[in-house]
């Protein structure tokens, strides 16, 4: 674990590997931490360094500082820029979930030169709809992330992974607890306001779309739309899997990373 100073705040991350592999960066869902990905760190390290990180007031990085008004993607895709900076990396390979989709979007779109491919998990163009991220948001801020997590966490997981783990849900739930509640907030407009719809056109990054059948909050749908505004083949749809195929197939996942990123 390292921390870098940024922006007047502190992130949290881990560089993993050799250095001299390709670098891989990693960035996990909404309510999350970068240990989303321990389970698949053994097989990805075979061929990359690998770069994970905690997004604001998530994990071990601060808070967003009430000073700076709202985050966007831009922000987001920032961190993953001059992480991988430290990394001593110009150019990287790039994967995120849910989110974490939404900053590799944002890199396709607008960073095009410094990615050599992308792999987008249980994301979309758009997610949900502005008036209901403006709803969690405010319910978070009110009664904070603890007493929402039991409403929040439910969702993440397909029904094999909650029934296979039966203390999945209460640990991720003890862990969003511990977030930063207006930085949470942030984020969920953050998430309400972004559209990459029309942004995604004419890129040149090699793109993989991967989706759970039994995600709820980003279904299949949302993939194949998605594939439709960035001009990537069909998405892969994992069976019976939900939102965080990292936590729930970790090894299936990793195989598709190693598979695309040849």
């Amino acid at each position: 674990m390292a921390f870098l100073n940024y922006n007047n705040r502190t992130i949290c991350y881990r560089l993993l590997g050799h250095c001299e592999k390709p670098l891989l960066v990693l960035t996990h869902p909404l309510g999350m931490t970068q240990g989303v990905w321990d389970d698949m760190l053994p097989t990805l390290l075979e061929r990359f360094s690998v770069l994970t990180w905690d997004l604001p007031g998530h994990g071990a990085s601060a808070a967003w500082p009430q000073s700076a008004g709202d985050i966007t993607p831009e922000d987001l895709a920032q961190e993953a820029l001059v992480l991988a900076k430290e990394a001593g990396s110009t150019r990287f390979h790039f994967a995120g979930t849910s989110i974490g989709g939404v900053i590799g979007q944002q890199l396709v779109a607008e960073h095009t030169g410094r990615l050599i491919s992308a792999v987008l998990t249980n994301t979309g163009a758009i997610i949900g709809t502005p008036e209901a991220w403006g709803q969690r948001a405010a319910n978070v801020r009110e009664k904070g992330l603890a007493a929402m997590a039991g409403e929040i966490v439910p969702r993440w997981f397909g029904p094999n992974a909650s029934r296979e783990q039966p203390a999945l849900l209460d640990g991720w739930k003890v862990i969003m607890g511990r977030g930063d509640a207006n930085s949470y907030a942030l984020l969920c407009e953050m998430l309400g306001k972004a559209d990459f719809r029309e942004r995604l056109r004419g890129h040149k990054v090699p793109l993989l779309l991967i989706g759970g059948s039994e995600d709820l909050a980003t279904p299949p749908e949302s993939l194949k739309a998605l594939a439709q505004f960035s001009g990537a083949p069909e998405p892969v749809i994992l069976d019976g899997i939900g939102h965080v195929p990292s936590v729930e197939c970790p090894l299936i996942l990793a195989s598709q990373l190693l598979q695309s990123l040849d």
